[in-house]
């Protein structure tokens, strides 16, 4: 948080937003949750244990005169790292190699995560600030995903100021393919094993 800043959930209720809030009946709500300290601002145990699980994740970056951006990674799960309470690094895939991520953070380091879990419903939101690391080979391979393939060509580490969770609602429910595939090979193994049981009673009866 800035000096301005008196607690952690003014990193994105500003003045003007709380004034919105305050004329559309919300603000009492957001109040009472400011006065118990606001948005959590470490990483804990649940939120861990959340990205740890994700394939995927929204990096939204701006340039220095306010042109925002937003750019997917993903990934096997576990290419989300959580480095210490307040660090999440993963590595940076060579890609389309227009760099604007990573020219936004040299003009603007103000970041923003959004990490949605579509099968469960759940998306988390995380404010902070973020760098691209280009010459530590070391923790590139260290966040590299094992035995993925894809070319790593440098490390973002980002630094969490707050974060917060949003309520289920609106959120379509949608499963990986892969998980989707597991699903079916399990049911078809089970209906296969019924079939043979089946099988096997009726020909004990004749």
């Amino acid at each position: 948080m800035t000096e301005a800043q008196q607690i952690s959930s003014d990193i994105a209720f500003t003045p003007t937003v709380k004034a919105i809030q305050a004329r559309k009946g919300s603000r009492e709500s957001y109040a009472r949750r400011e006065r118990n300290g606001g948005w959590a601002t470490t990483i804990d145990d649940g939120l861990a244990a959340f990205l740890g699980a994700q394939t995927s994740v929204l990096l939204a970056t701006a340039s220095a005169d306010g042109q925002p951006y937003i750019q997917h990674r993903g990934g096997p799960a576990g290419f989300l790292h959580v480095l210490d309470p307040h660090t999440i690094g993963f590595a940076d895939f060579k890609g389309n190699q227009q760099f604007i991520t990573q020219g936004n953070l040299a003009e603007n380091p103000k970041a923003y995560l959004f990490v949605i879990d579509y099968a469960h419903r759940r998306r988390i939101k995380i404010w902070g600030r973020a760098r691209v690391i280009e010459d530590d080979p070391e923790l590139i391979a260290r966040l590299m995903p094992k035995g993925y393939k894809a070319r790593p060509e440098q490390a973002i580490l980002f630094e969490v100021a707050a974060w917060d969770s949003n309520c289920p609602q609106h959120i379509p429910q949608k499963f990986d393919a892969a998980d989707v595939a597991a699903a079916i090979t399990t049911r078809d193994i089970r209906i296969a094993e019924l079939e043979a049981l089946l099988e096997a009673a009726t020909q004990a009866q004749k």
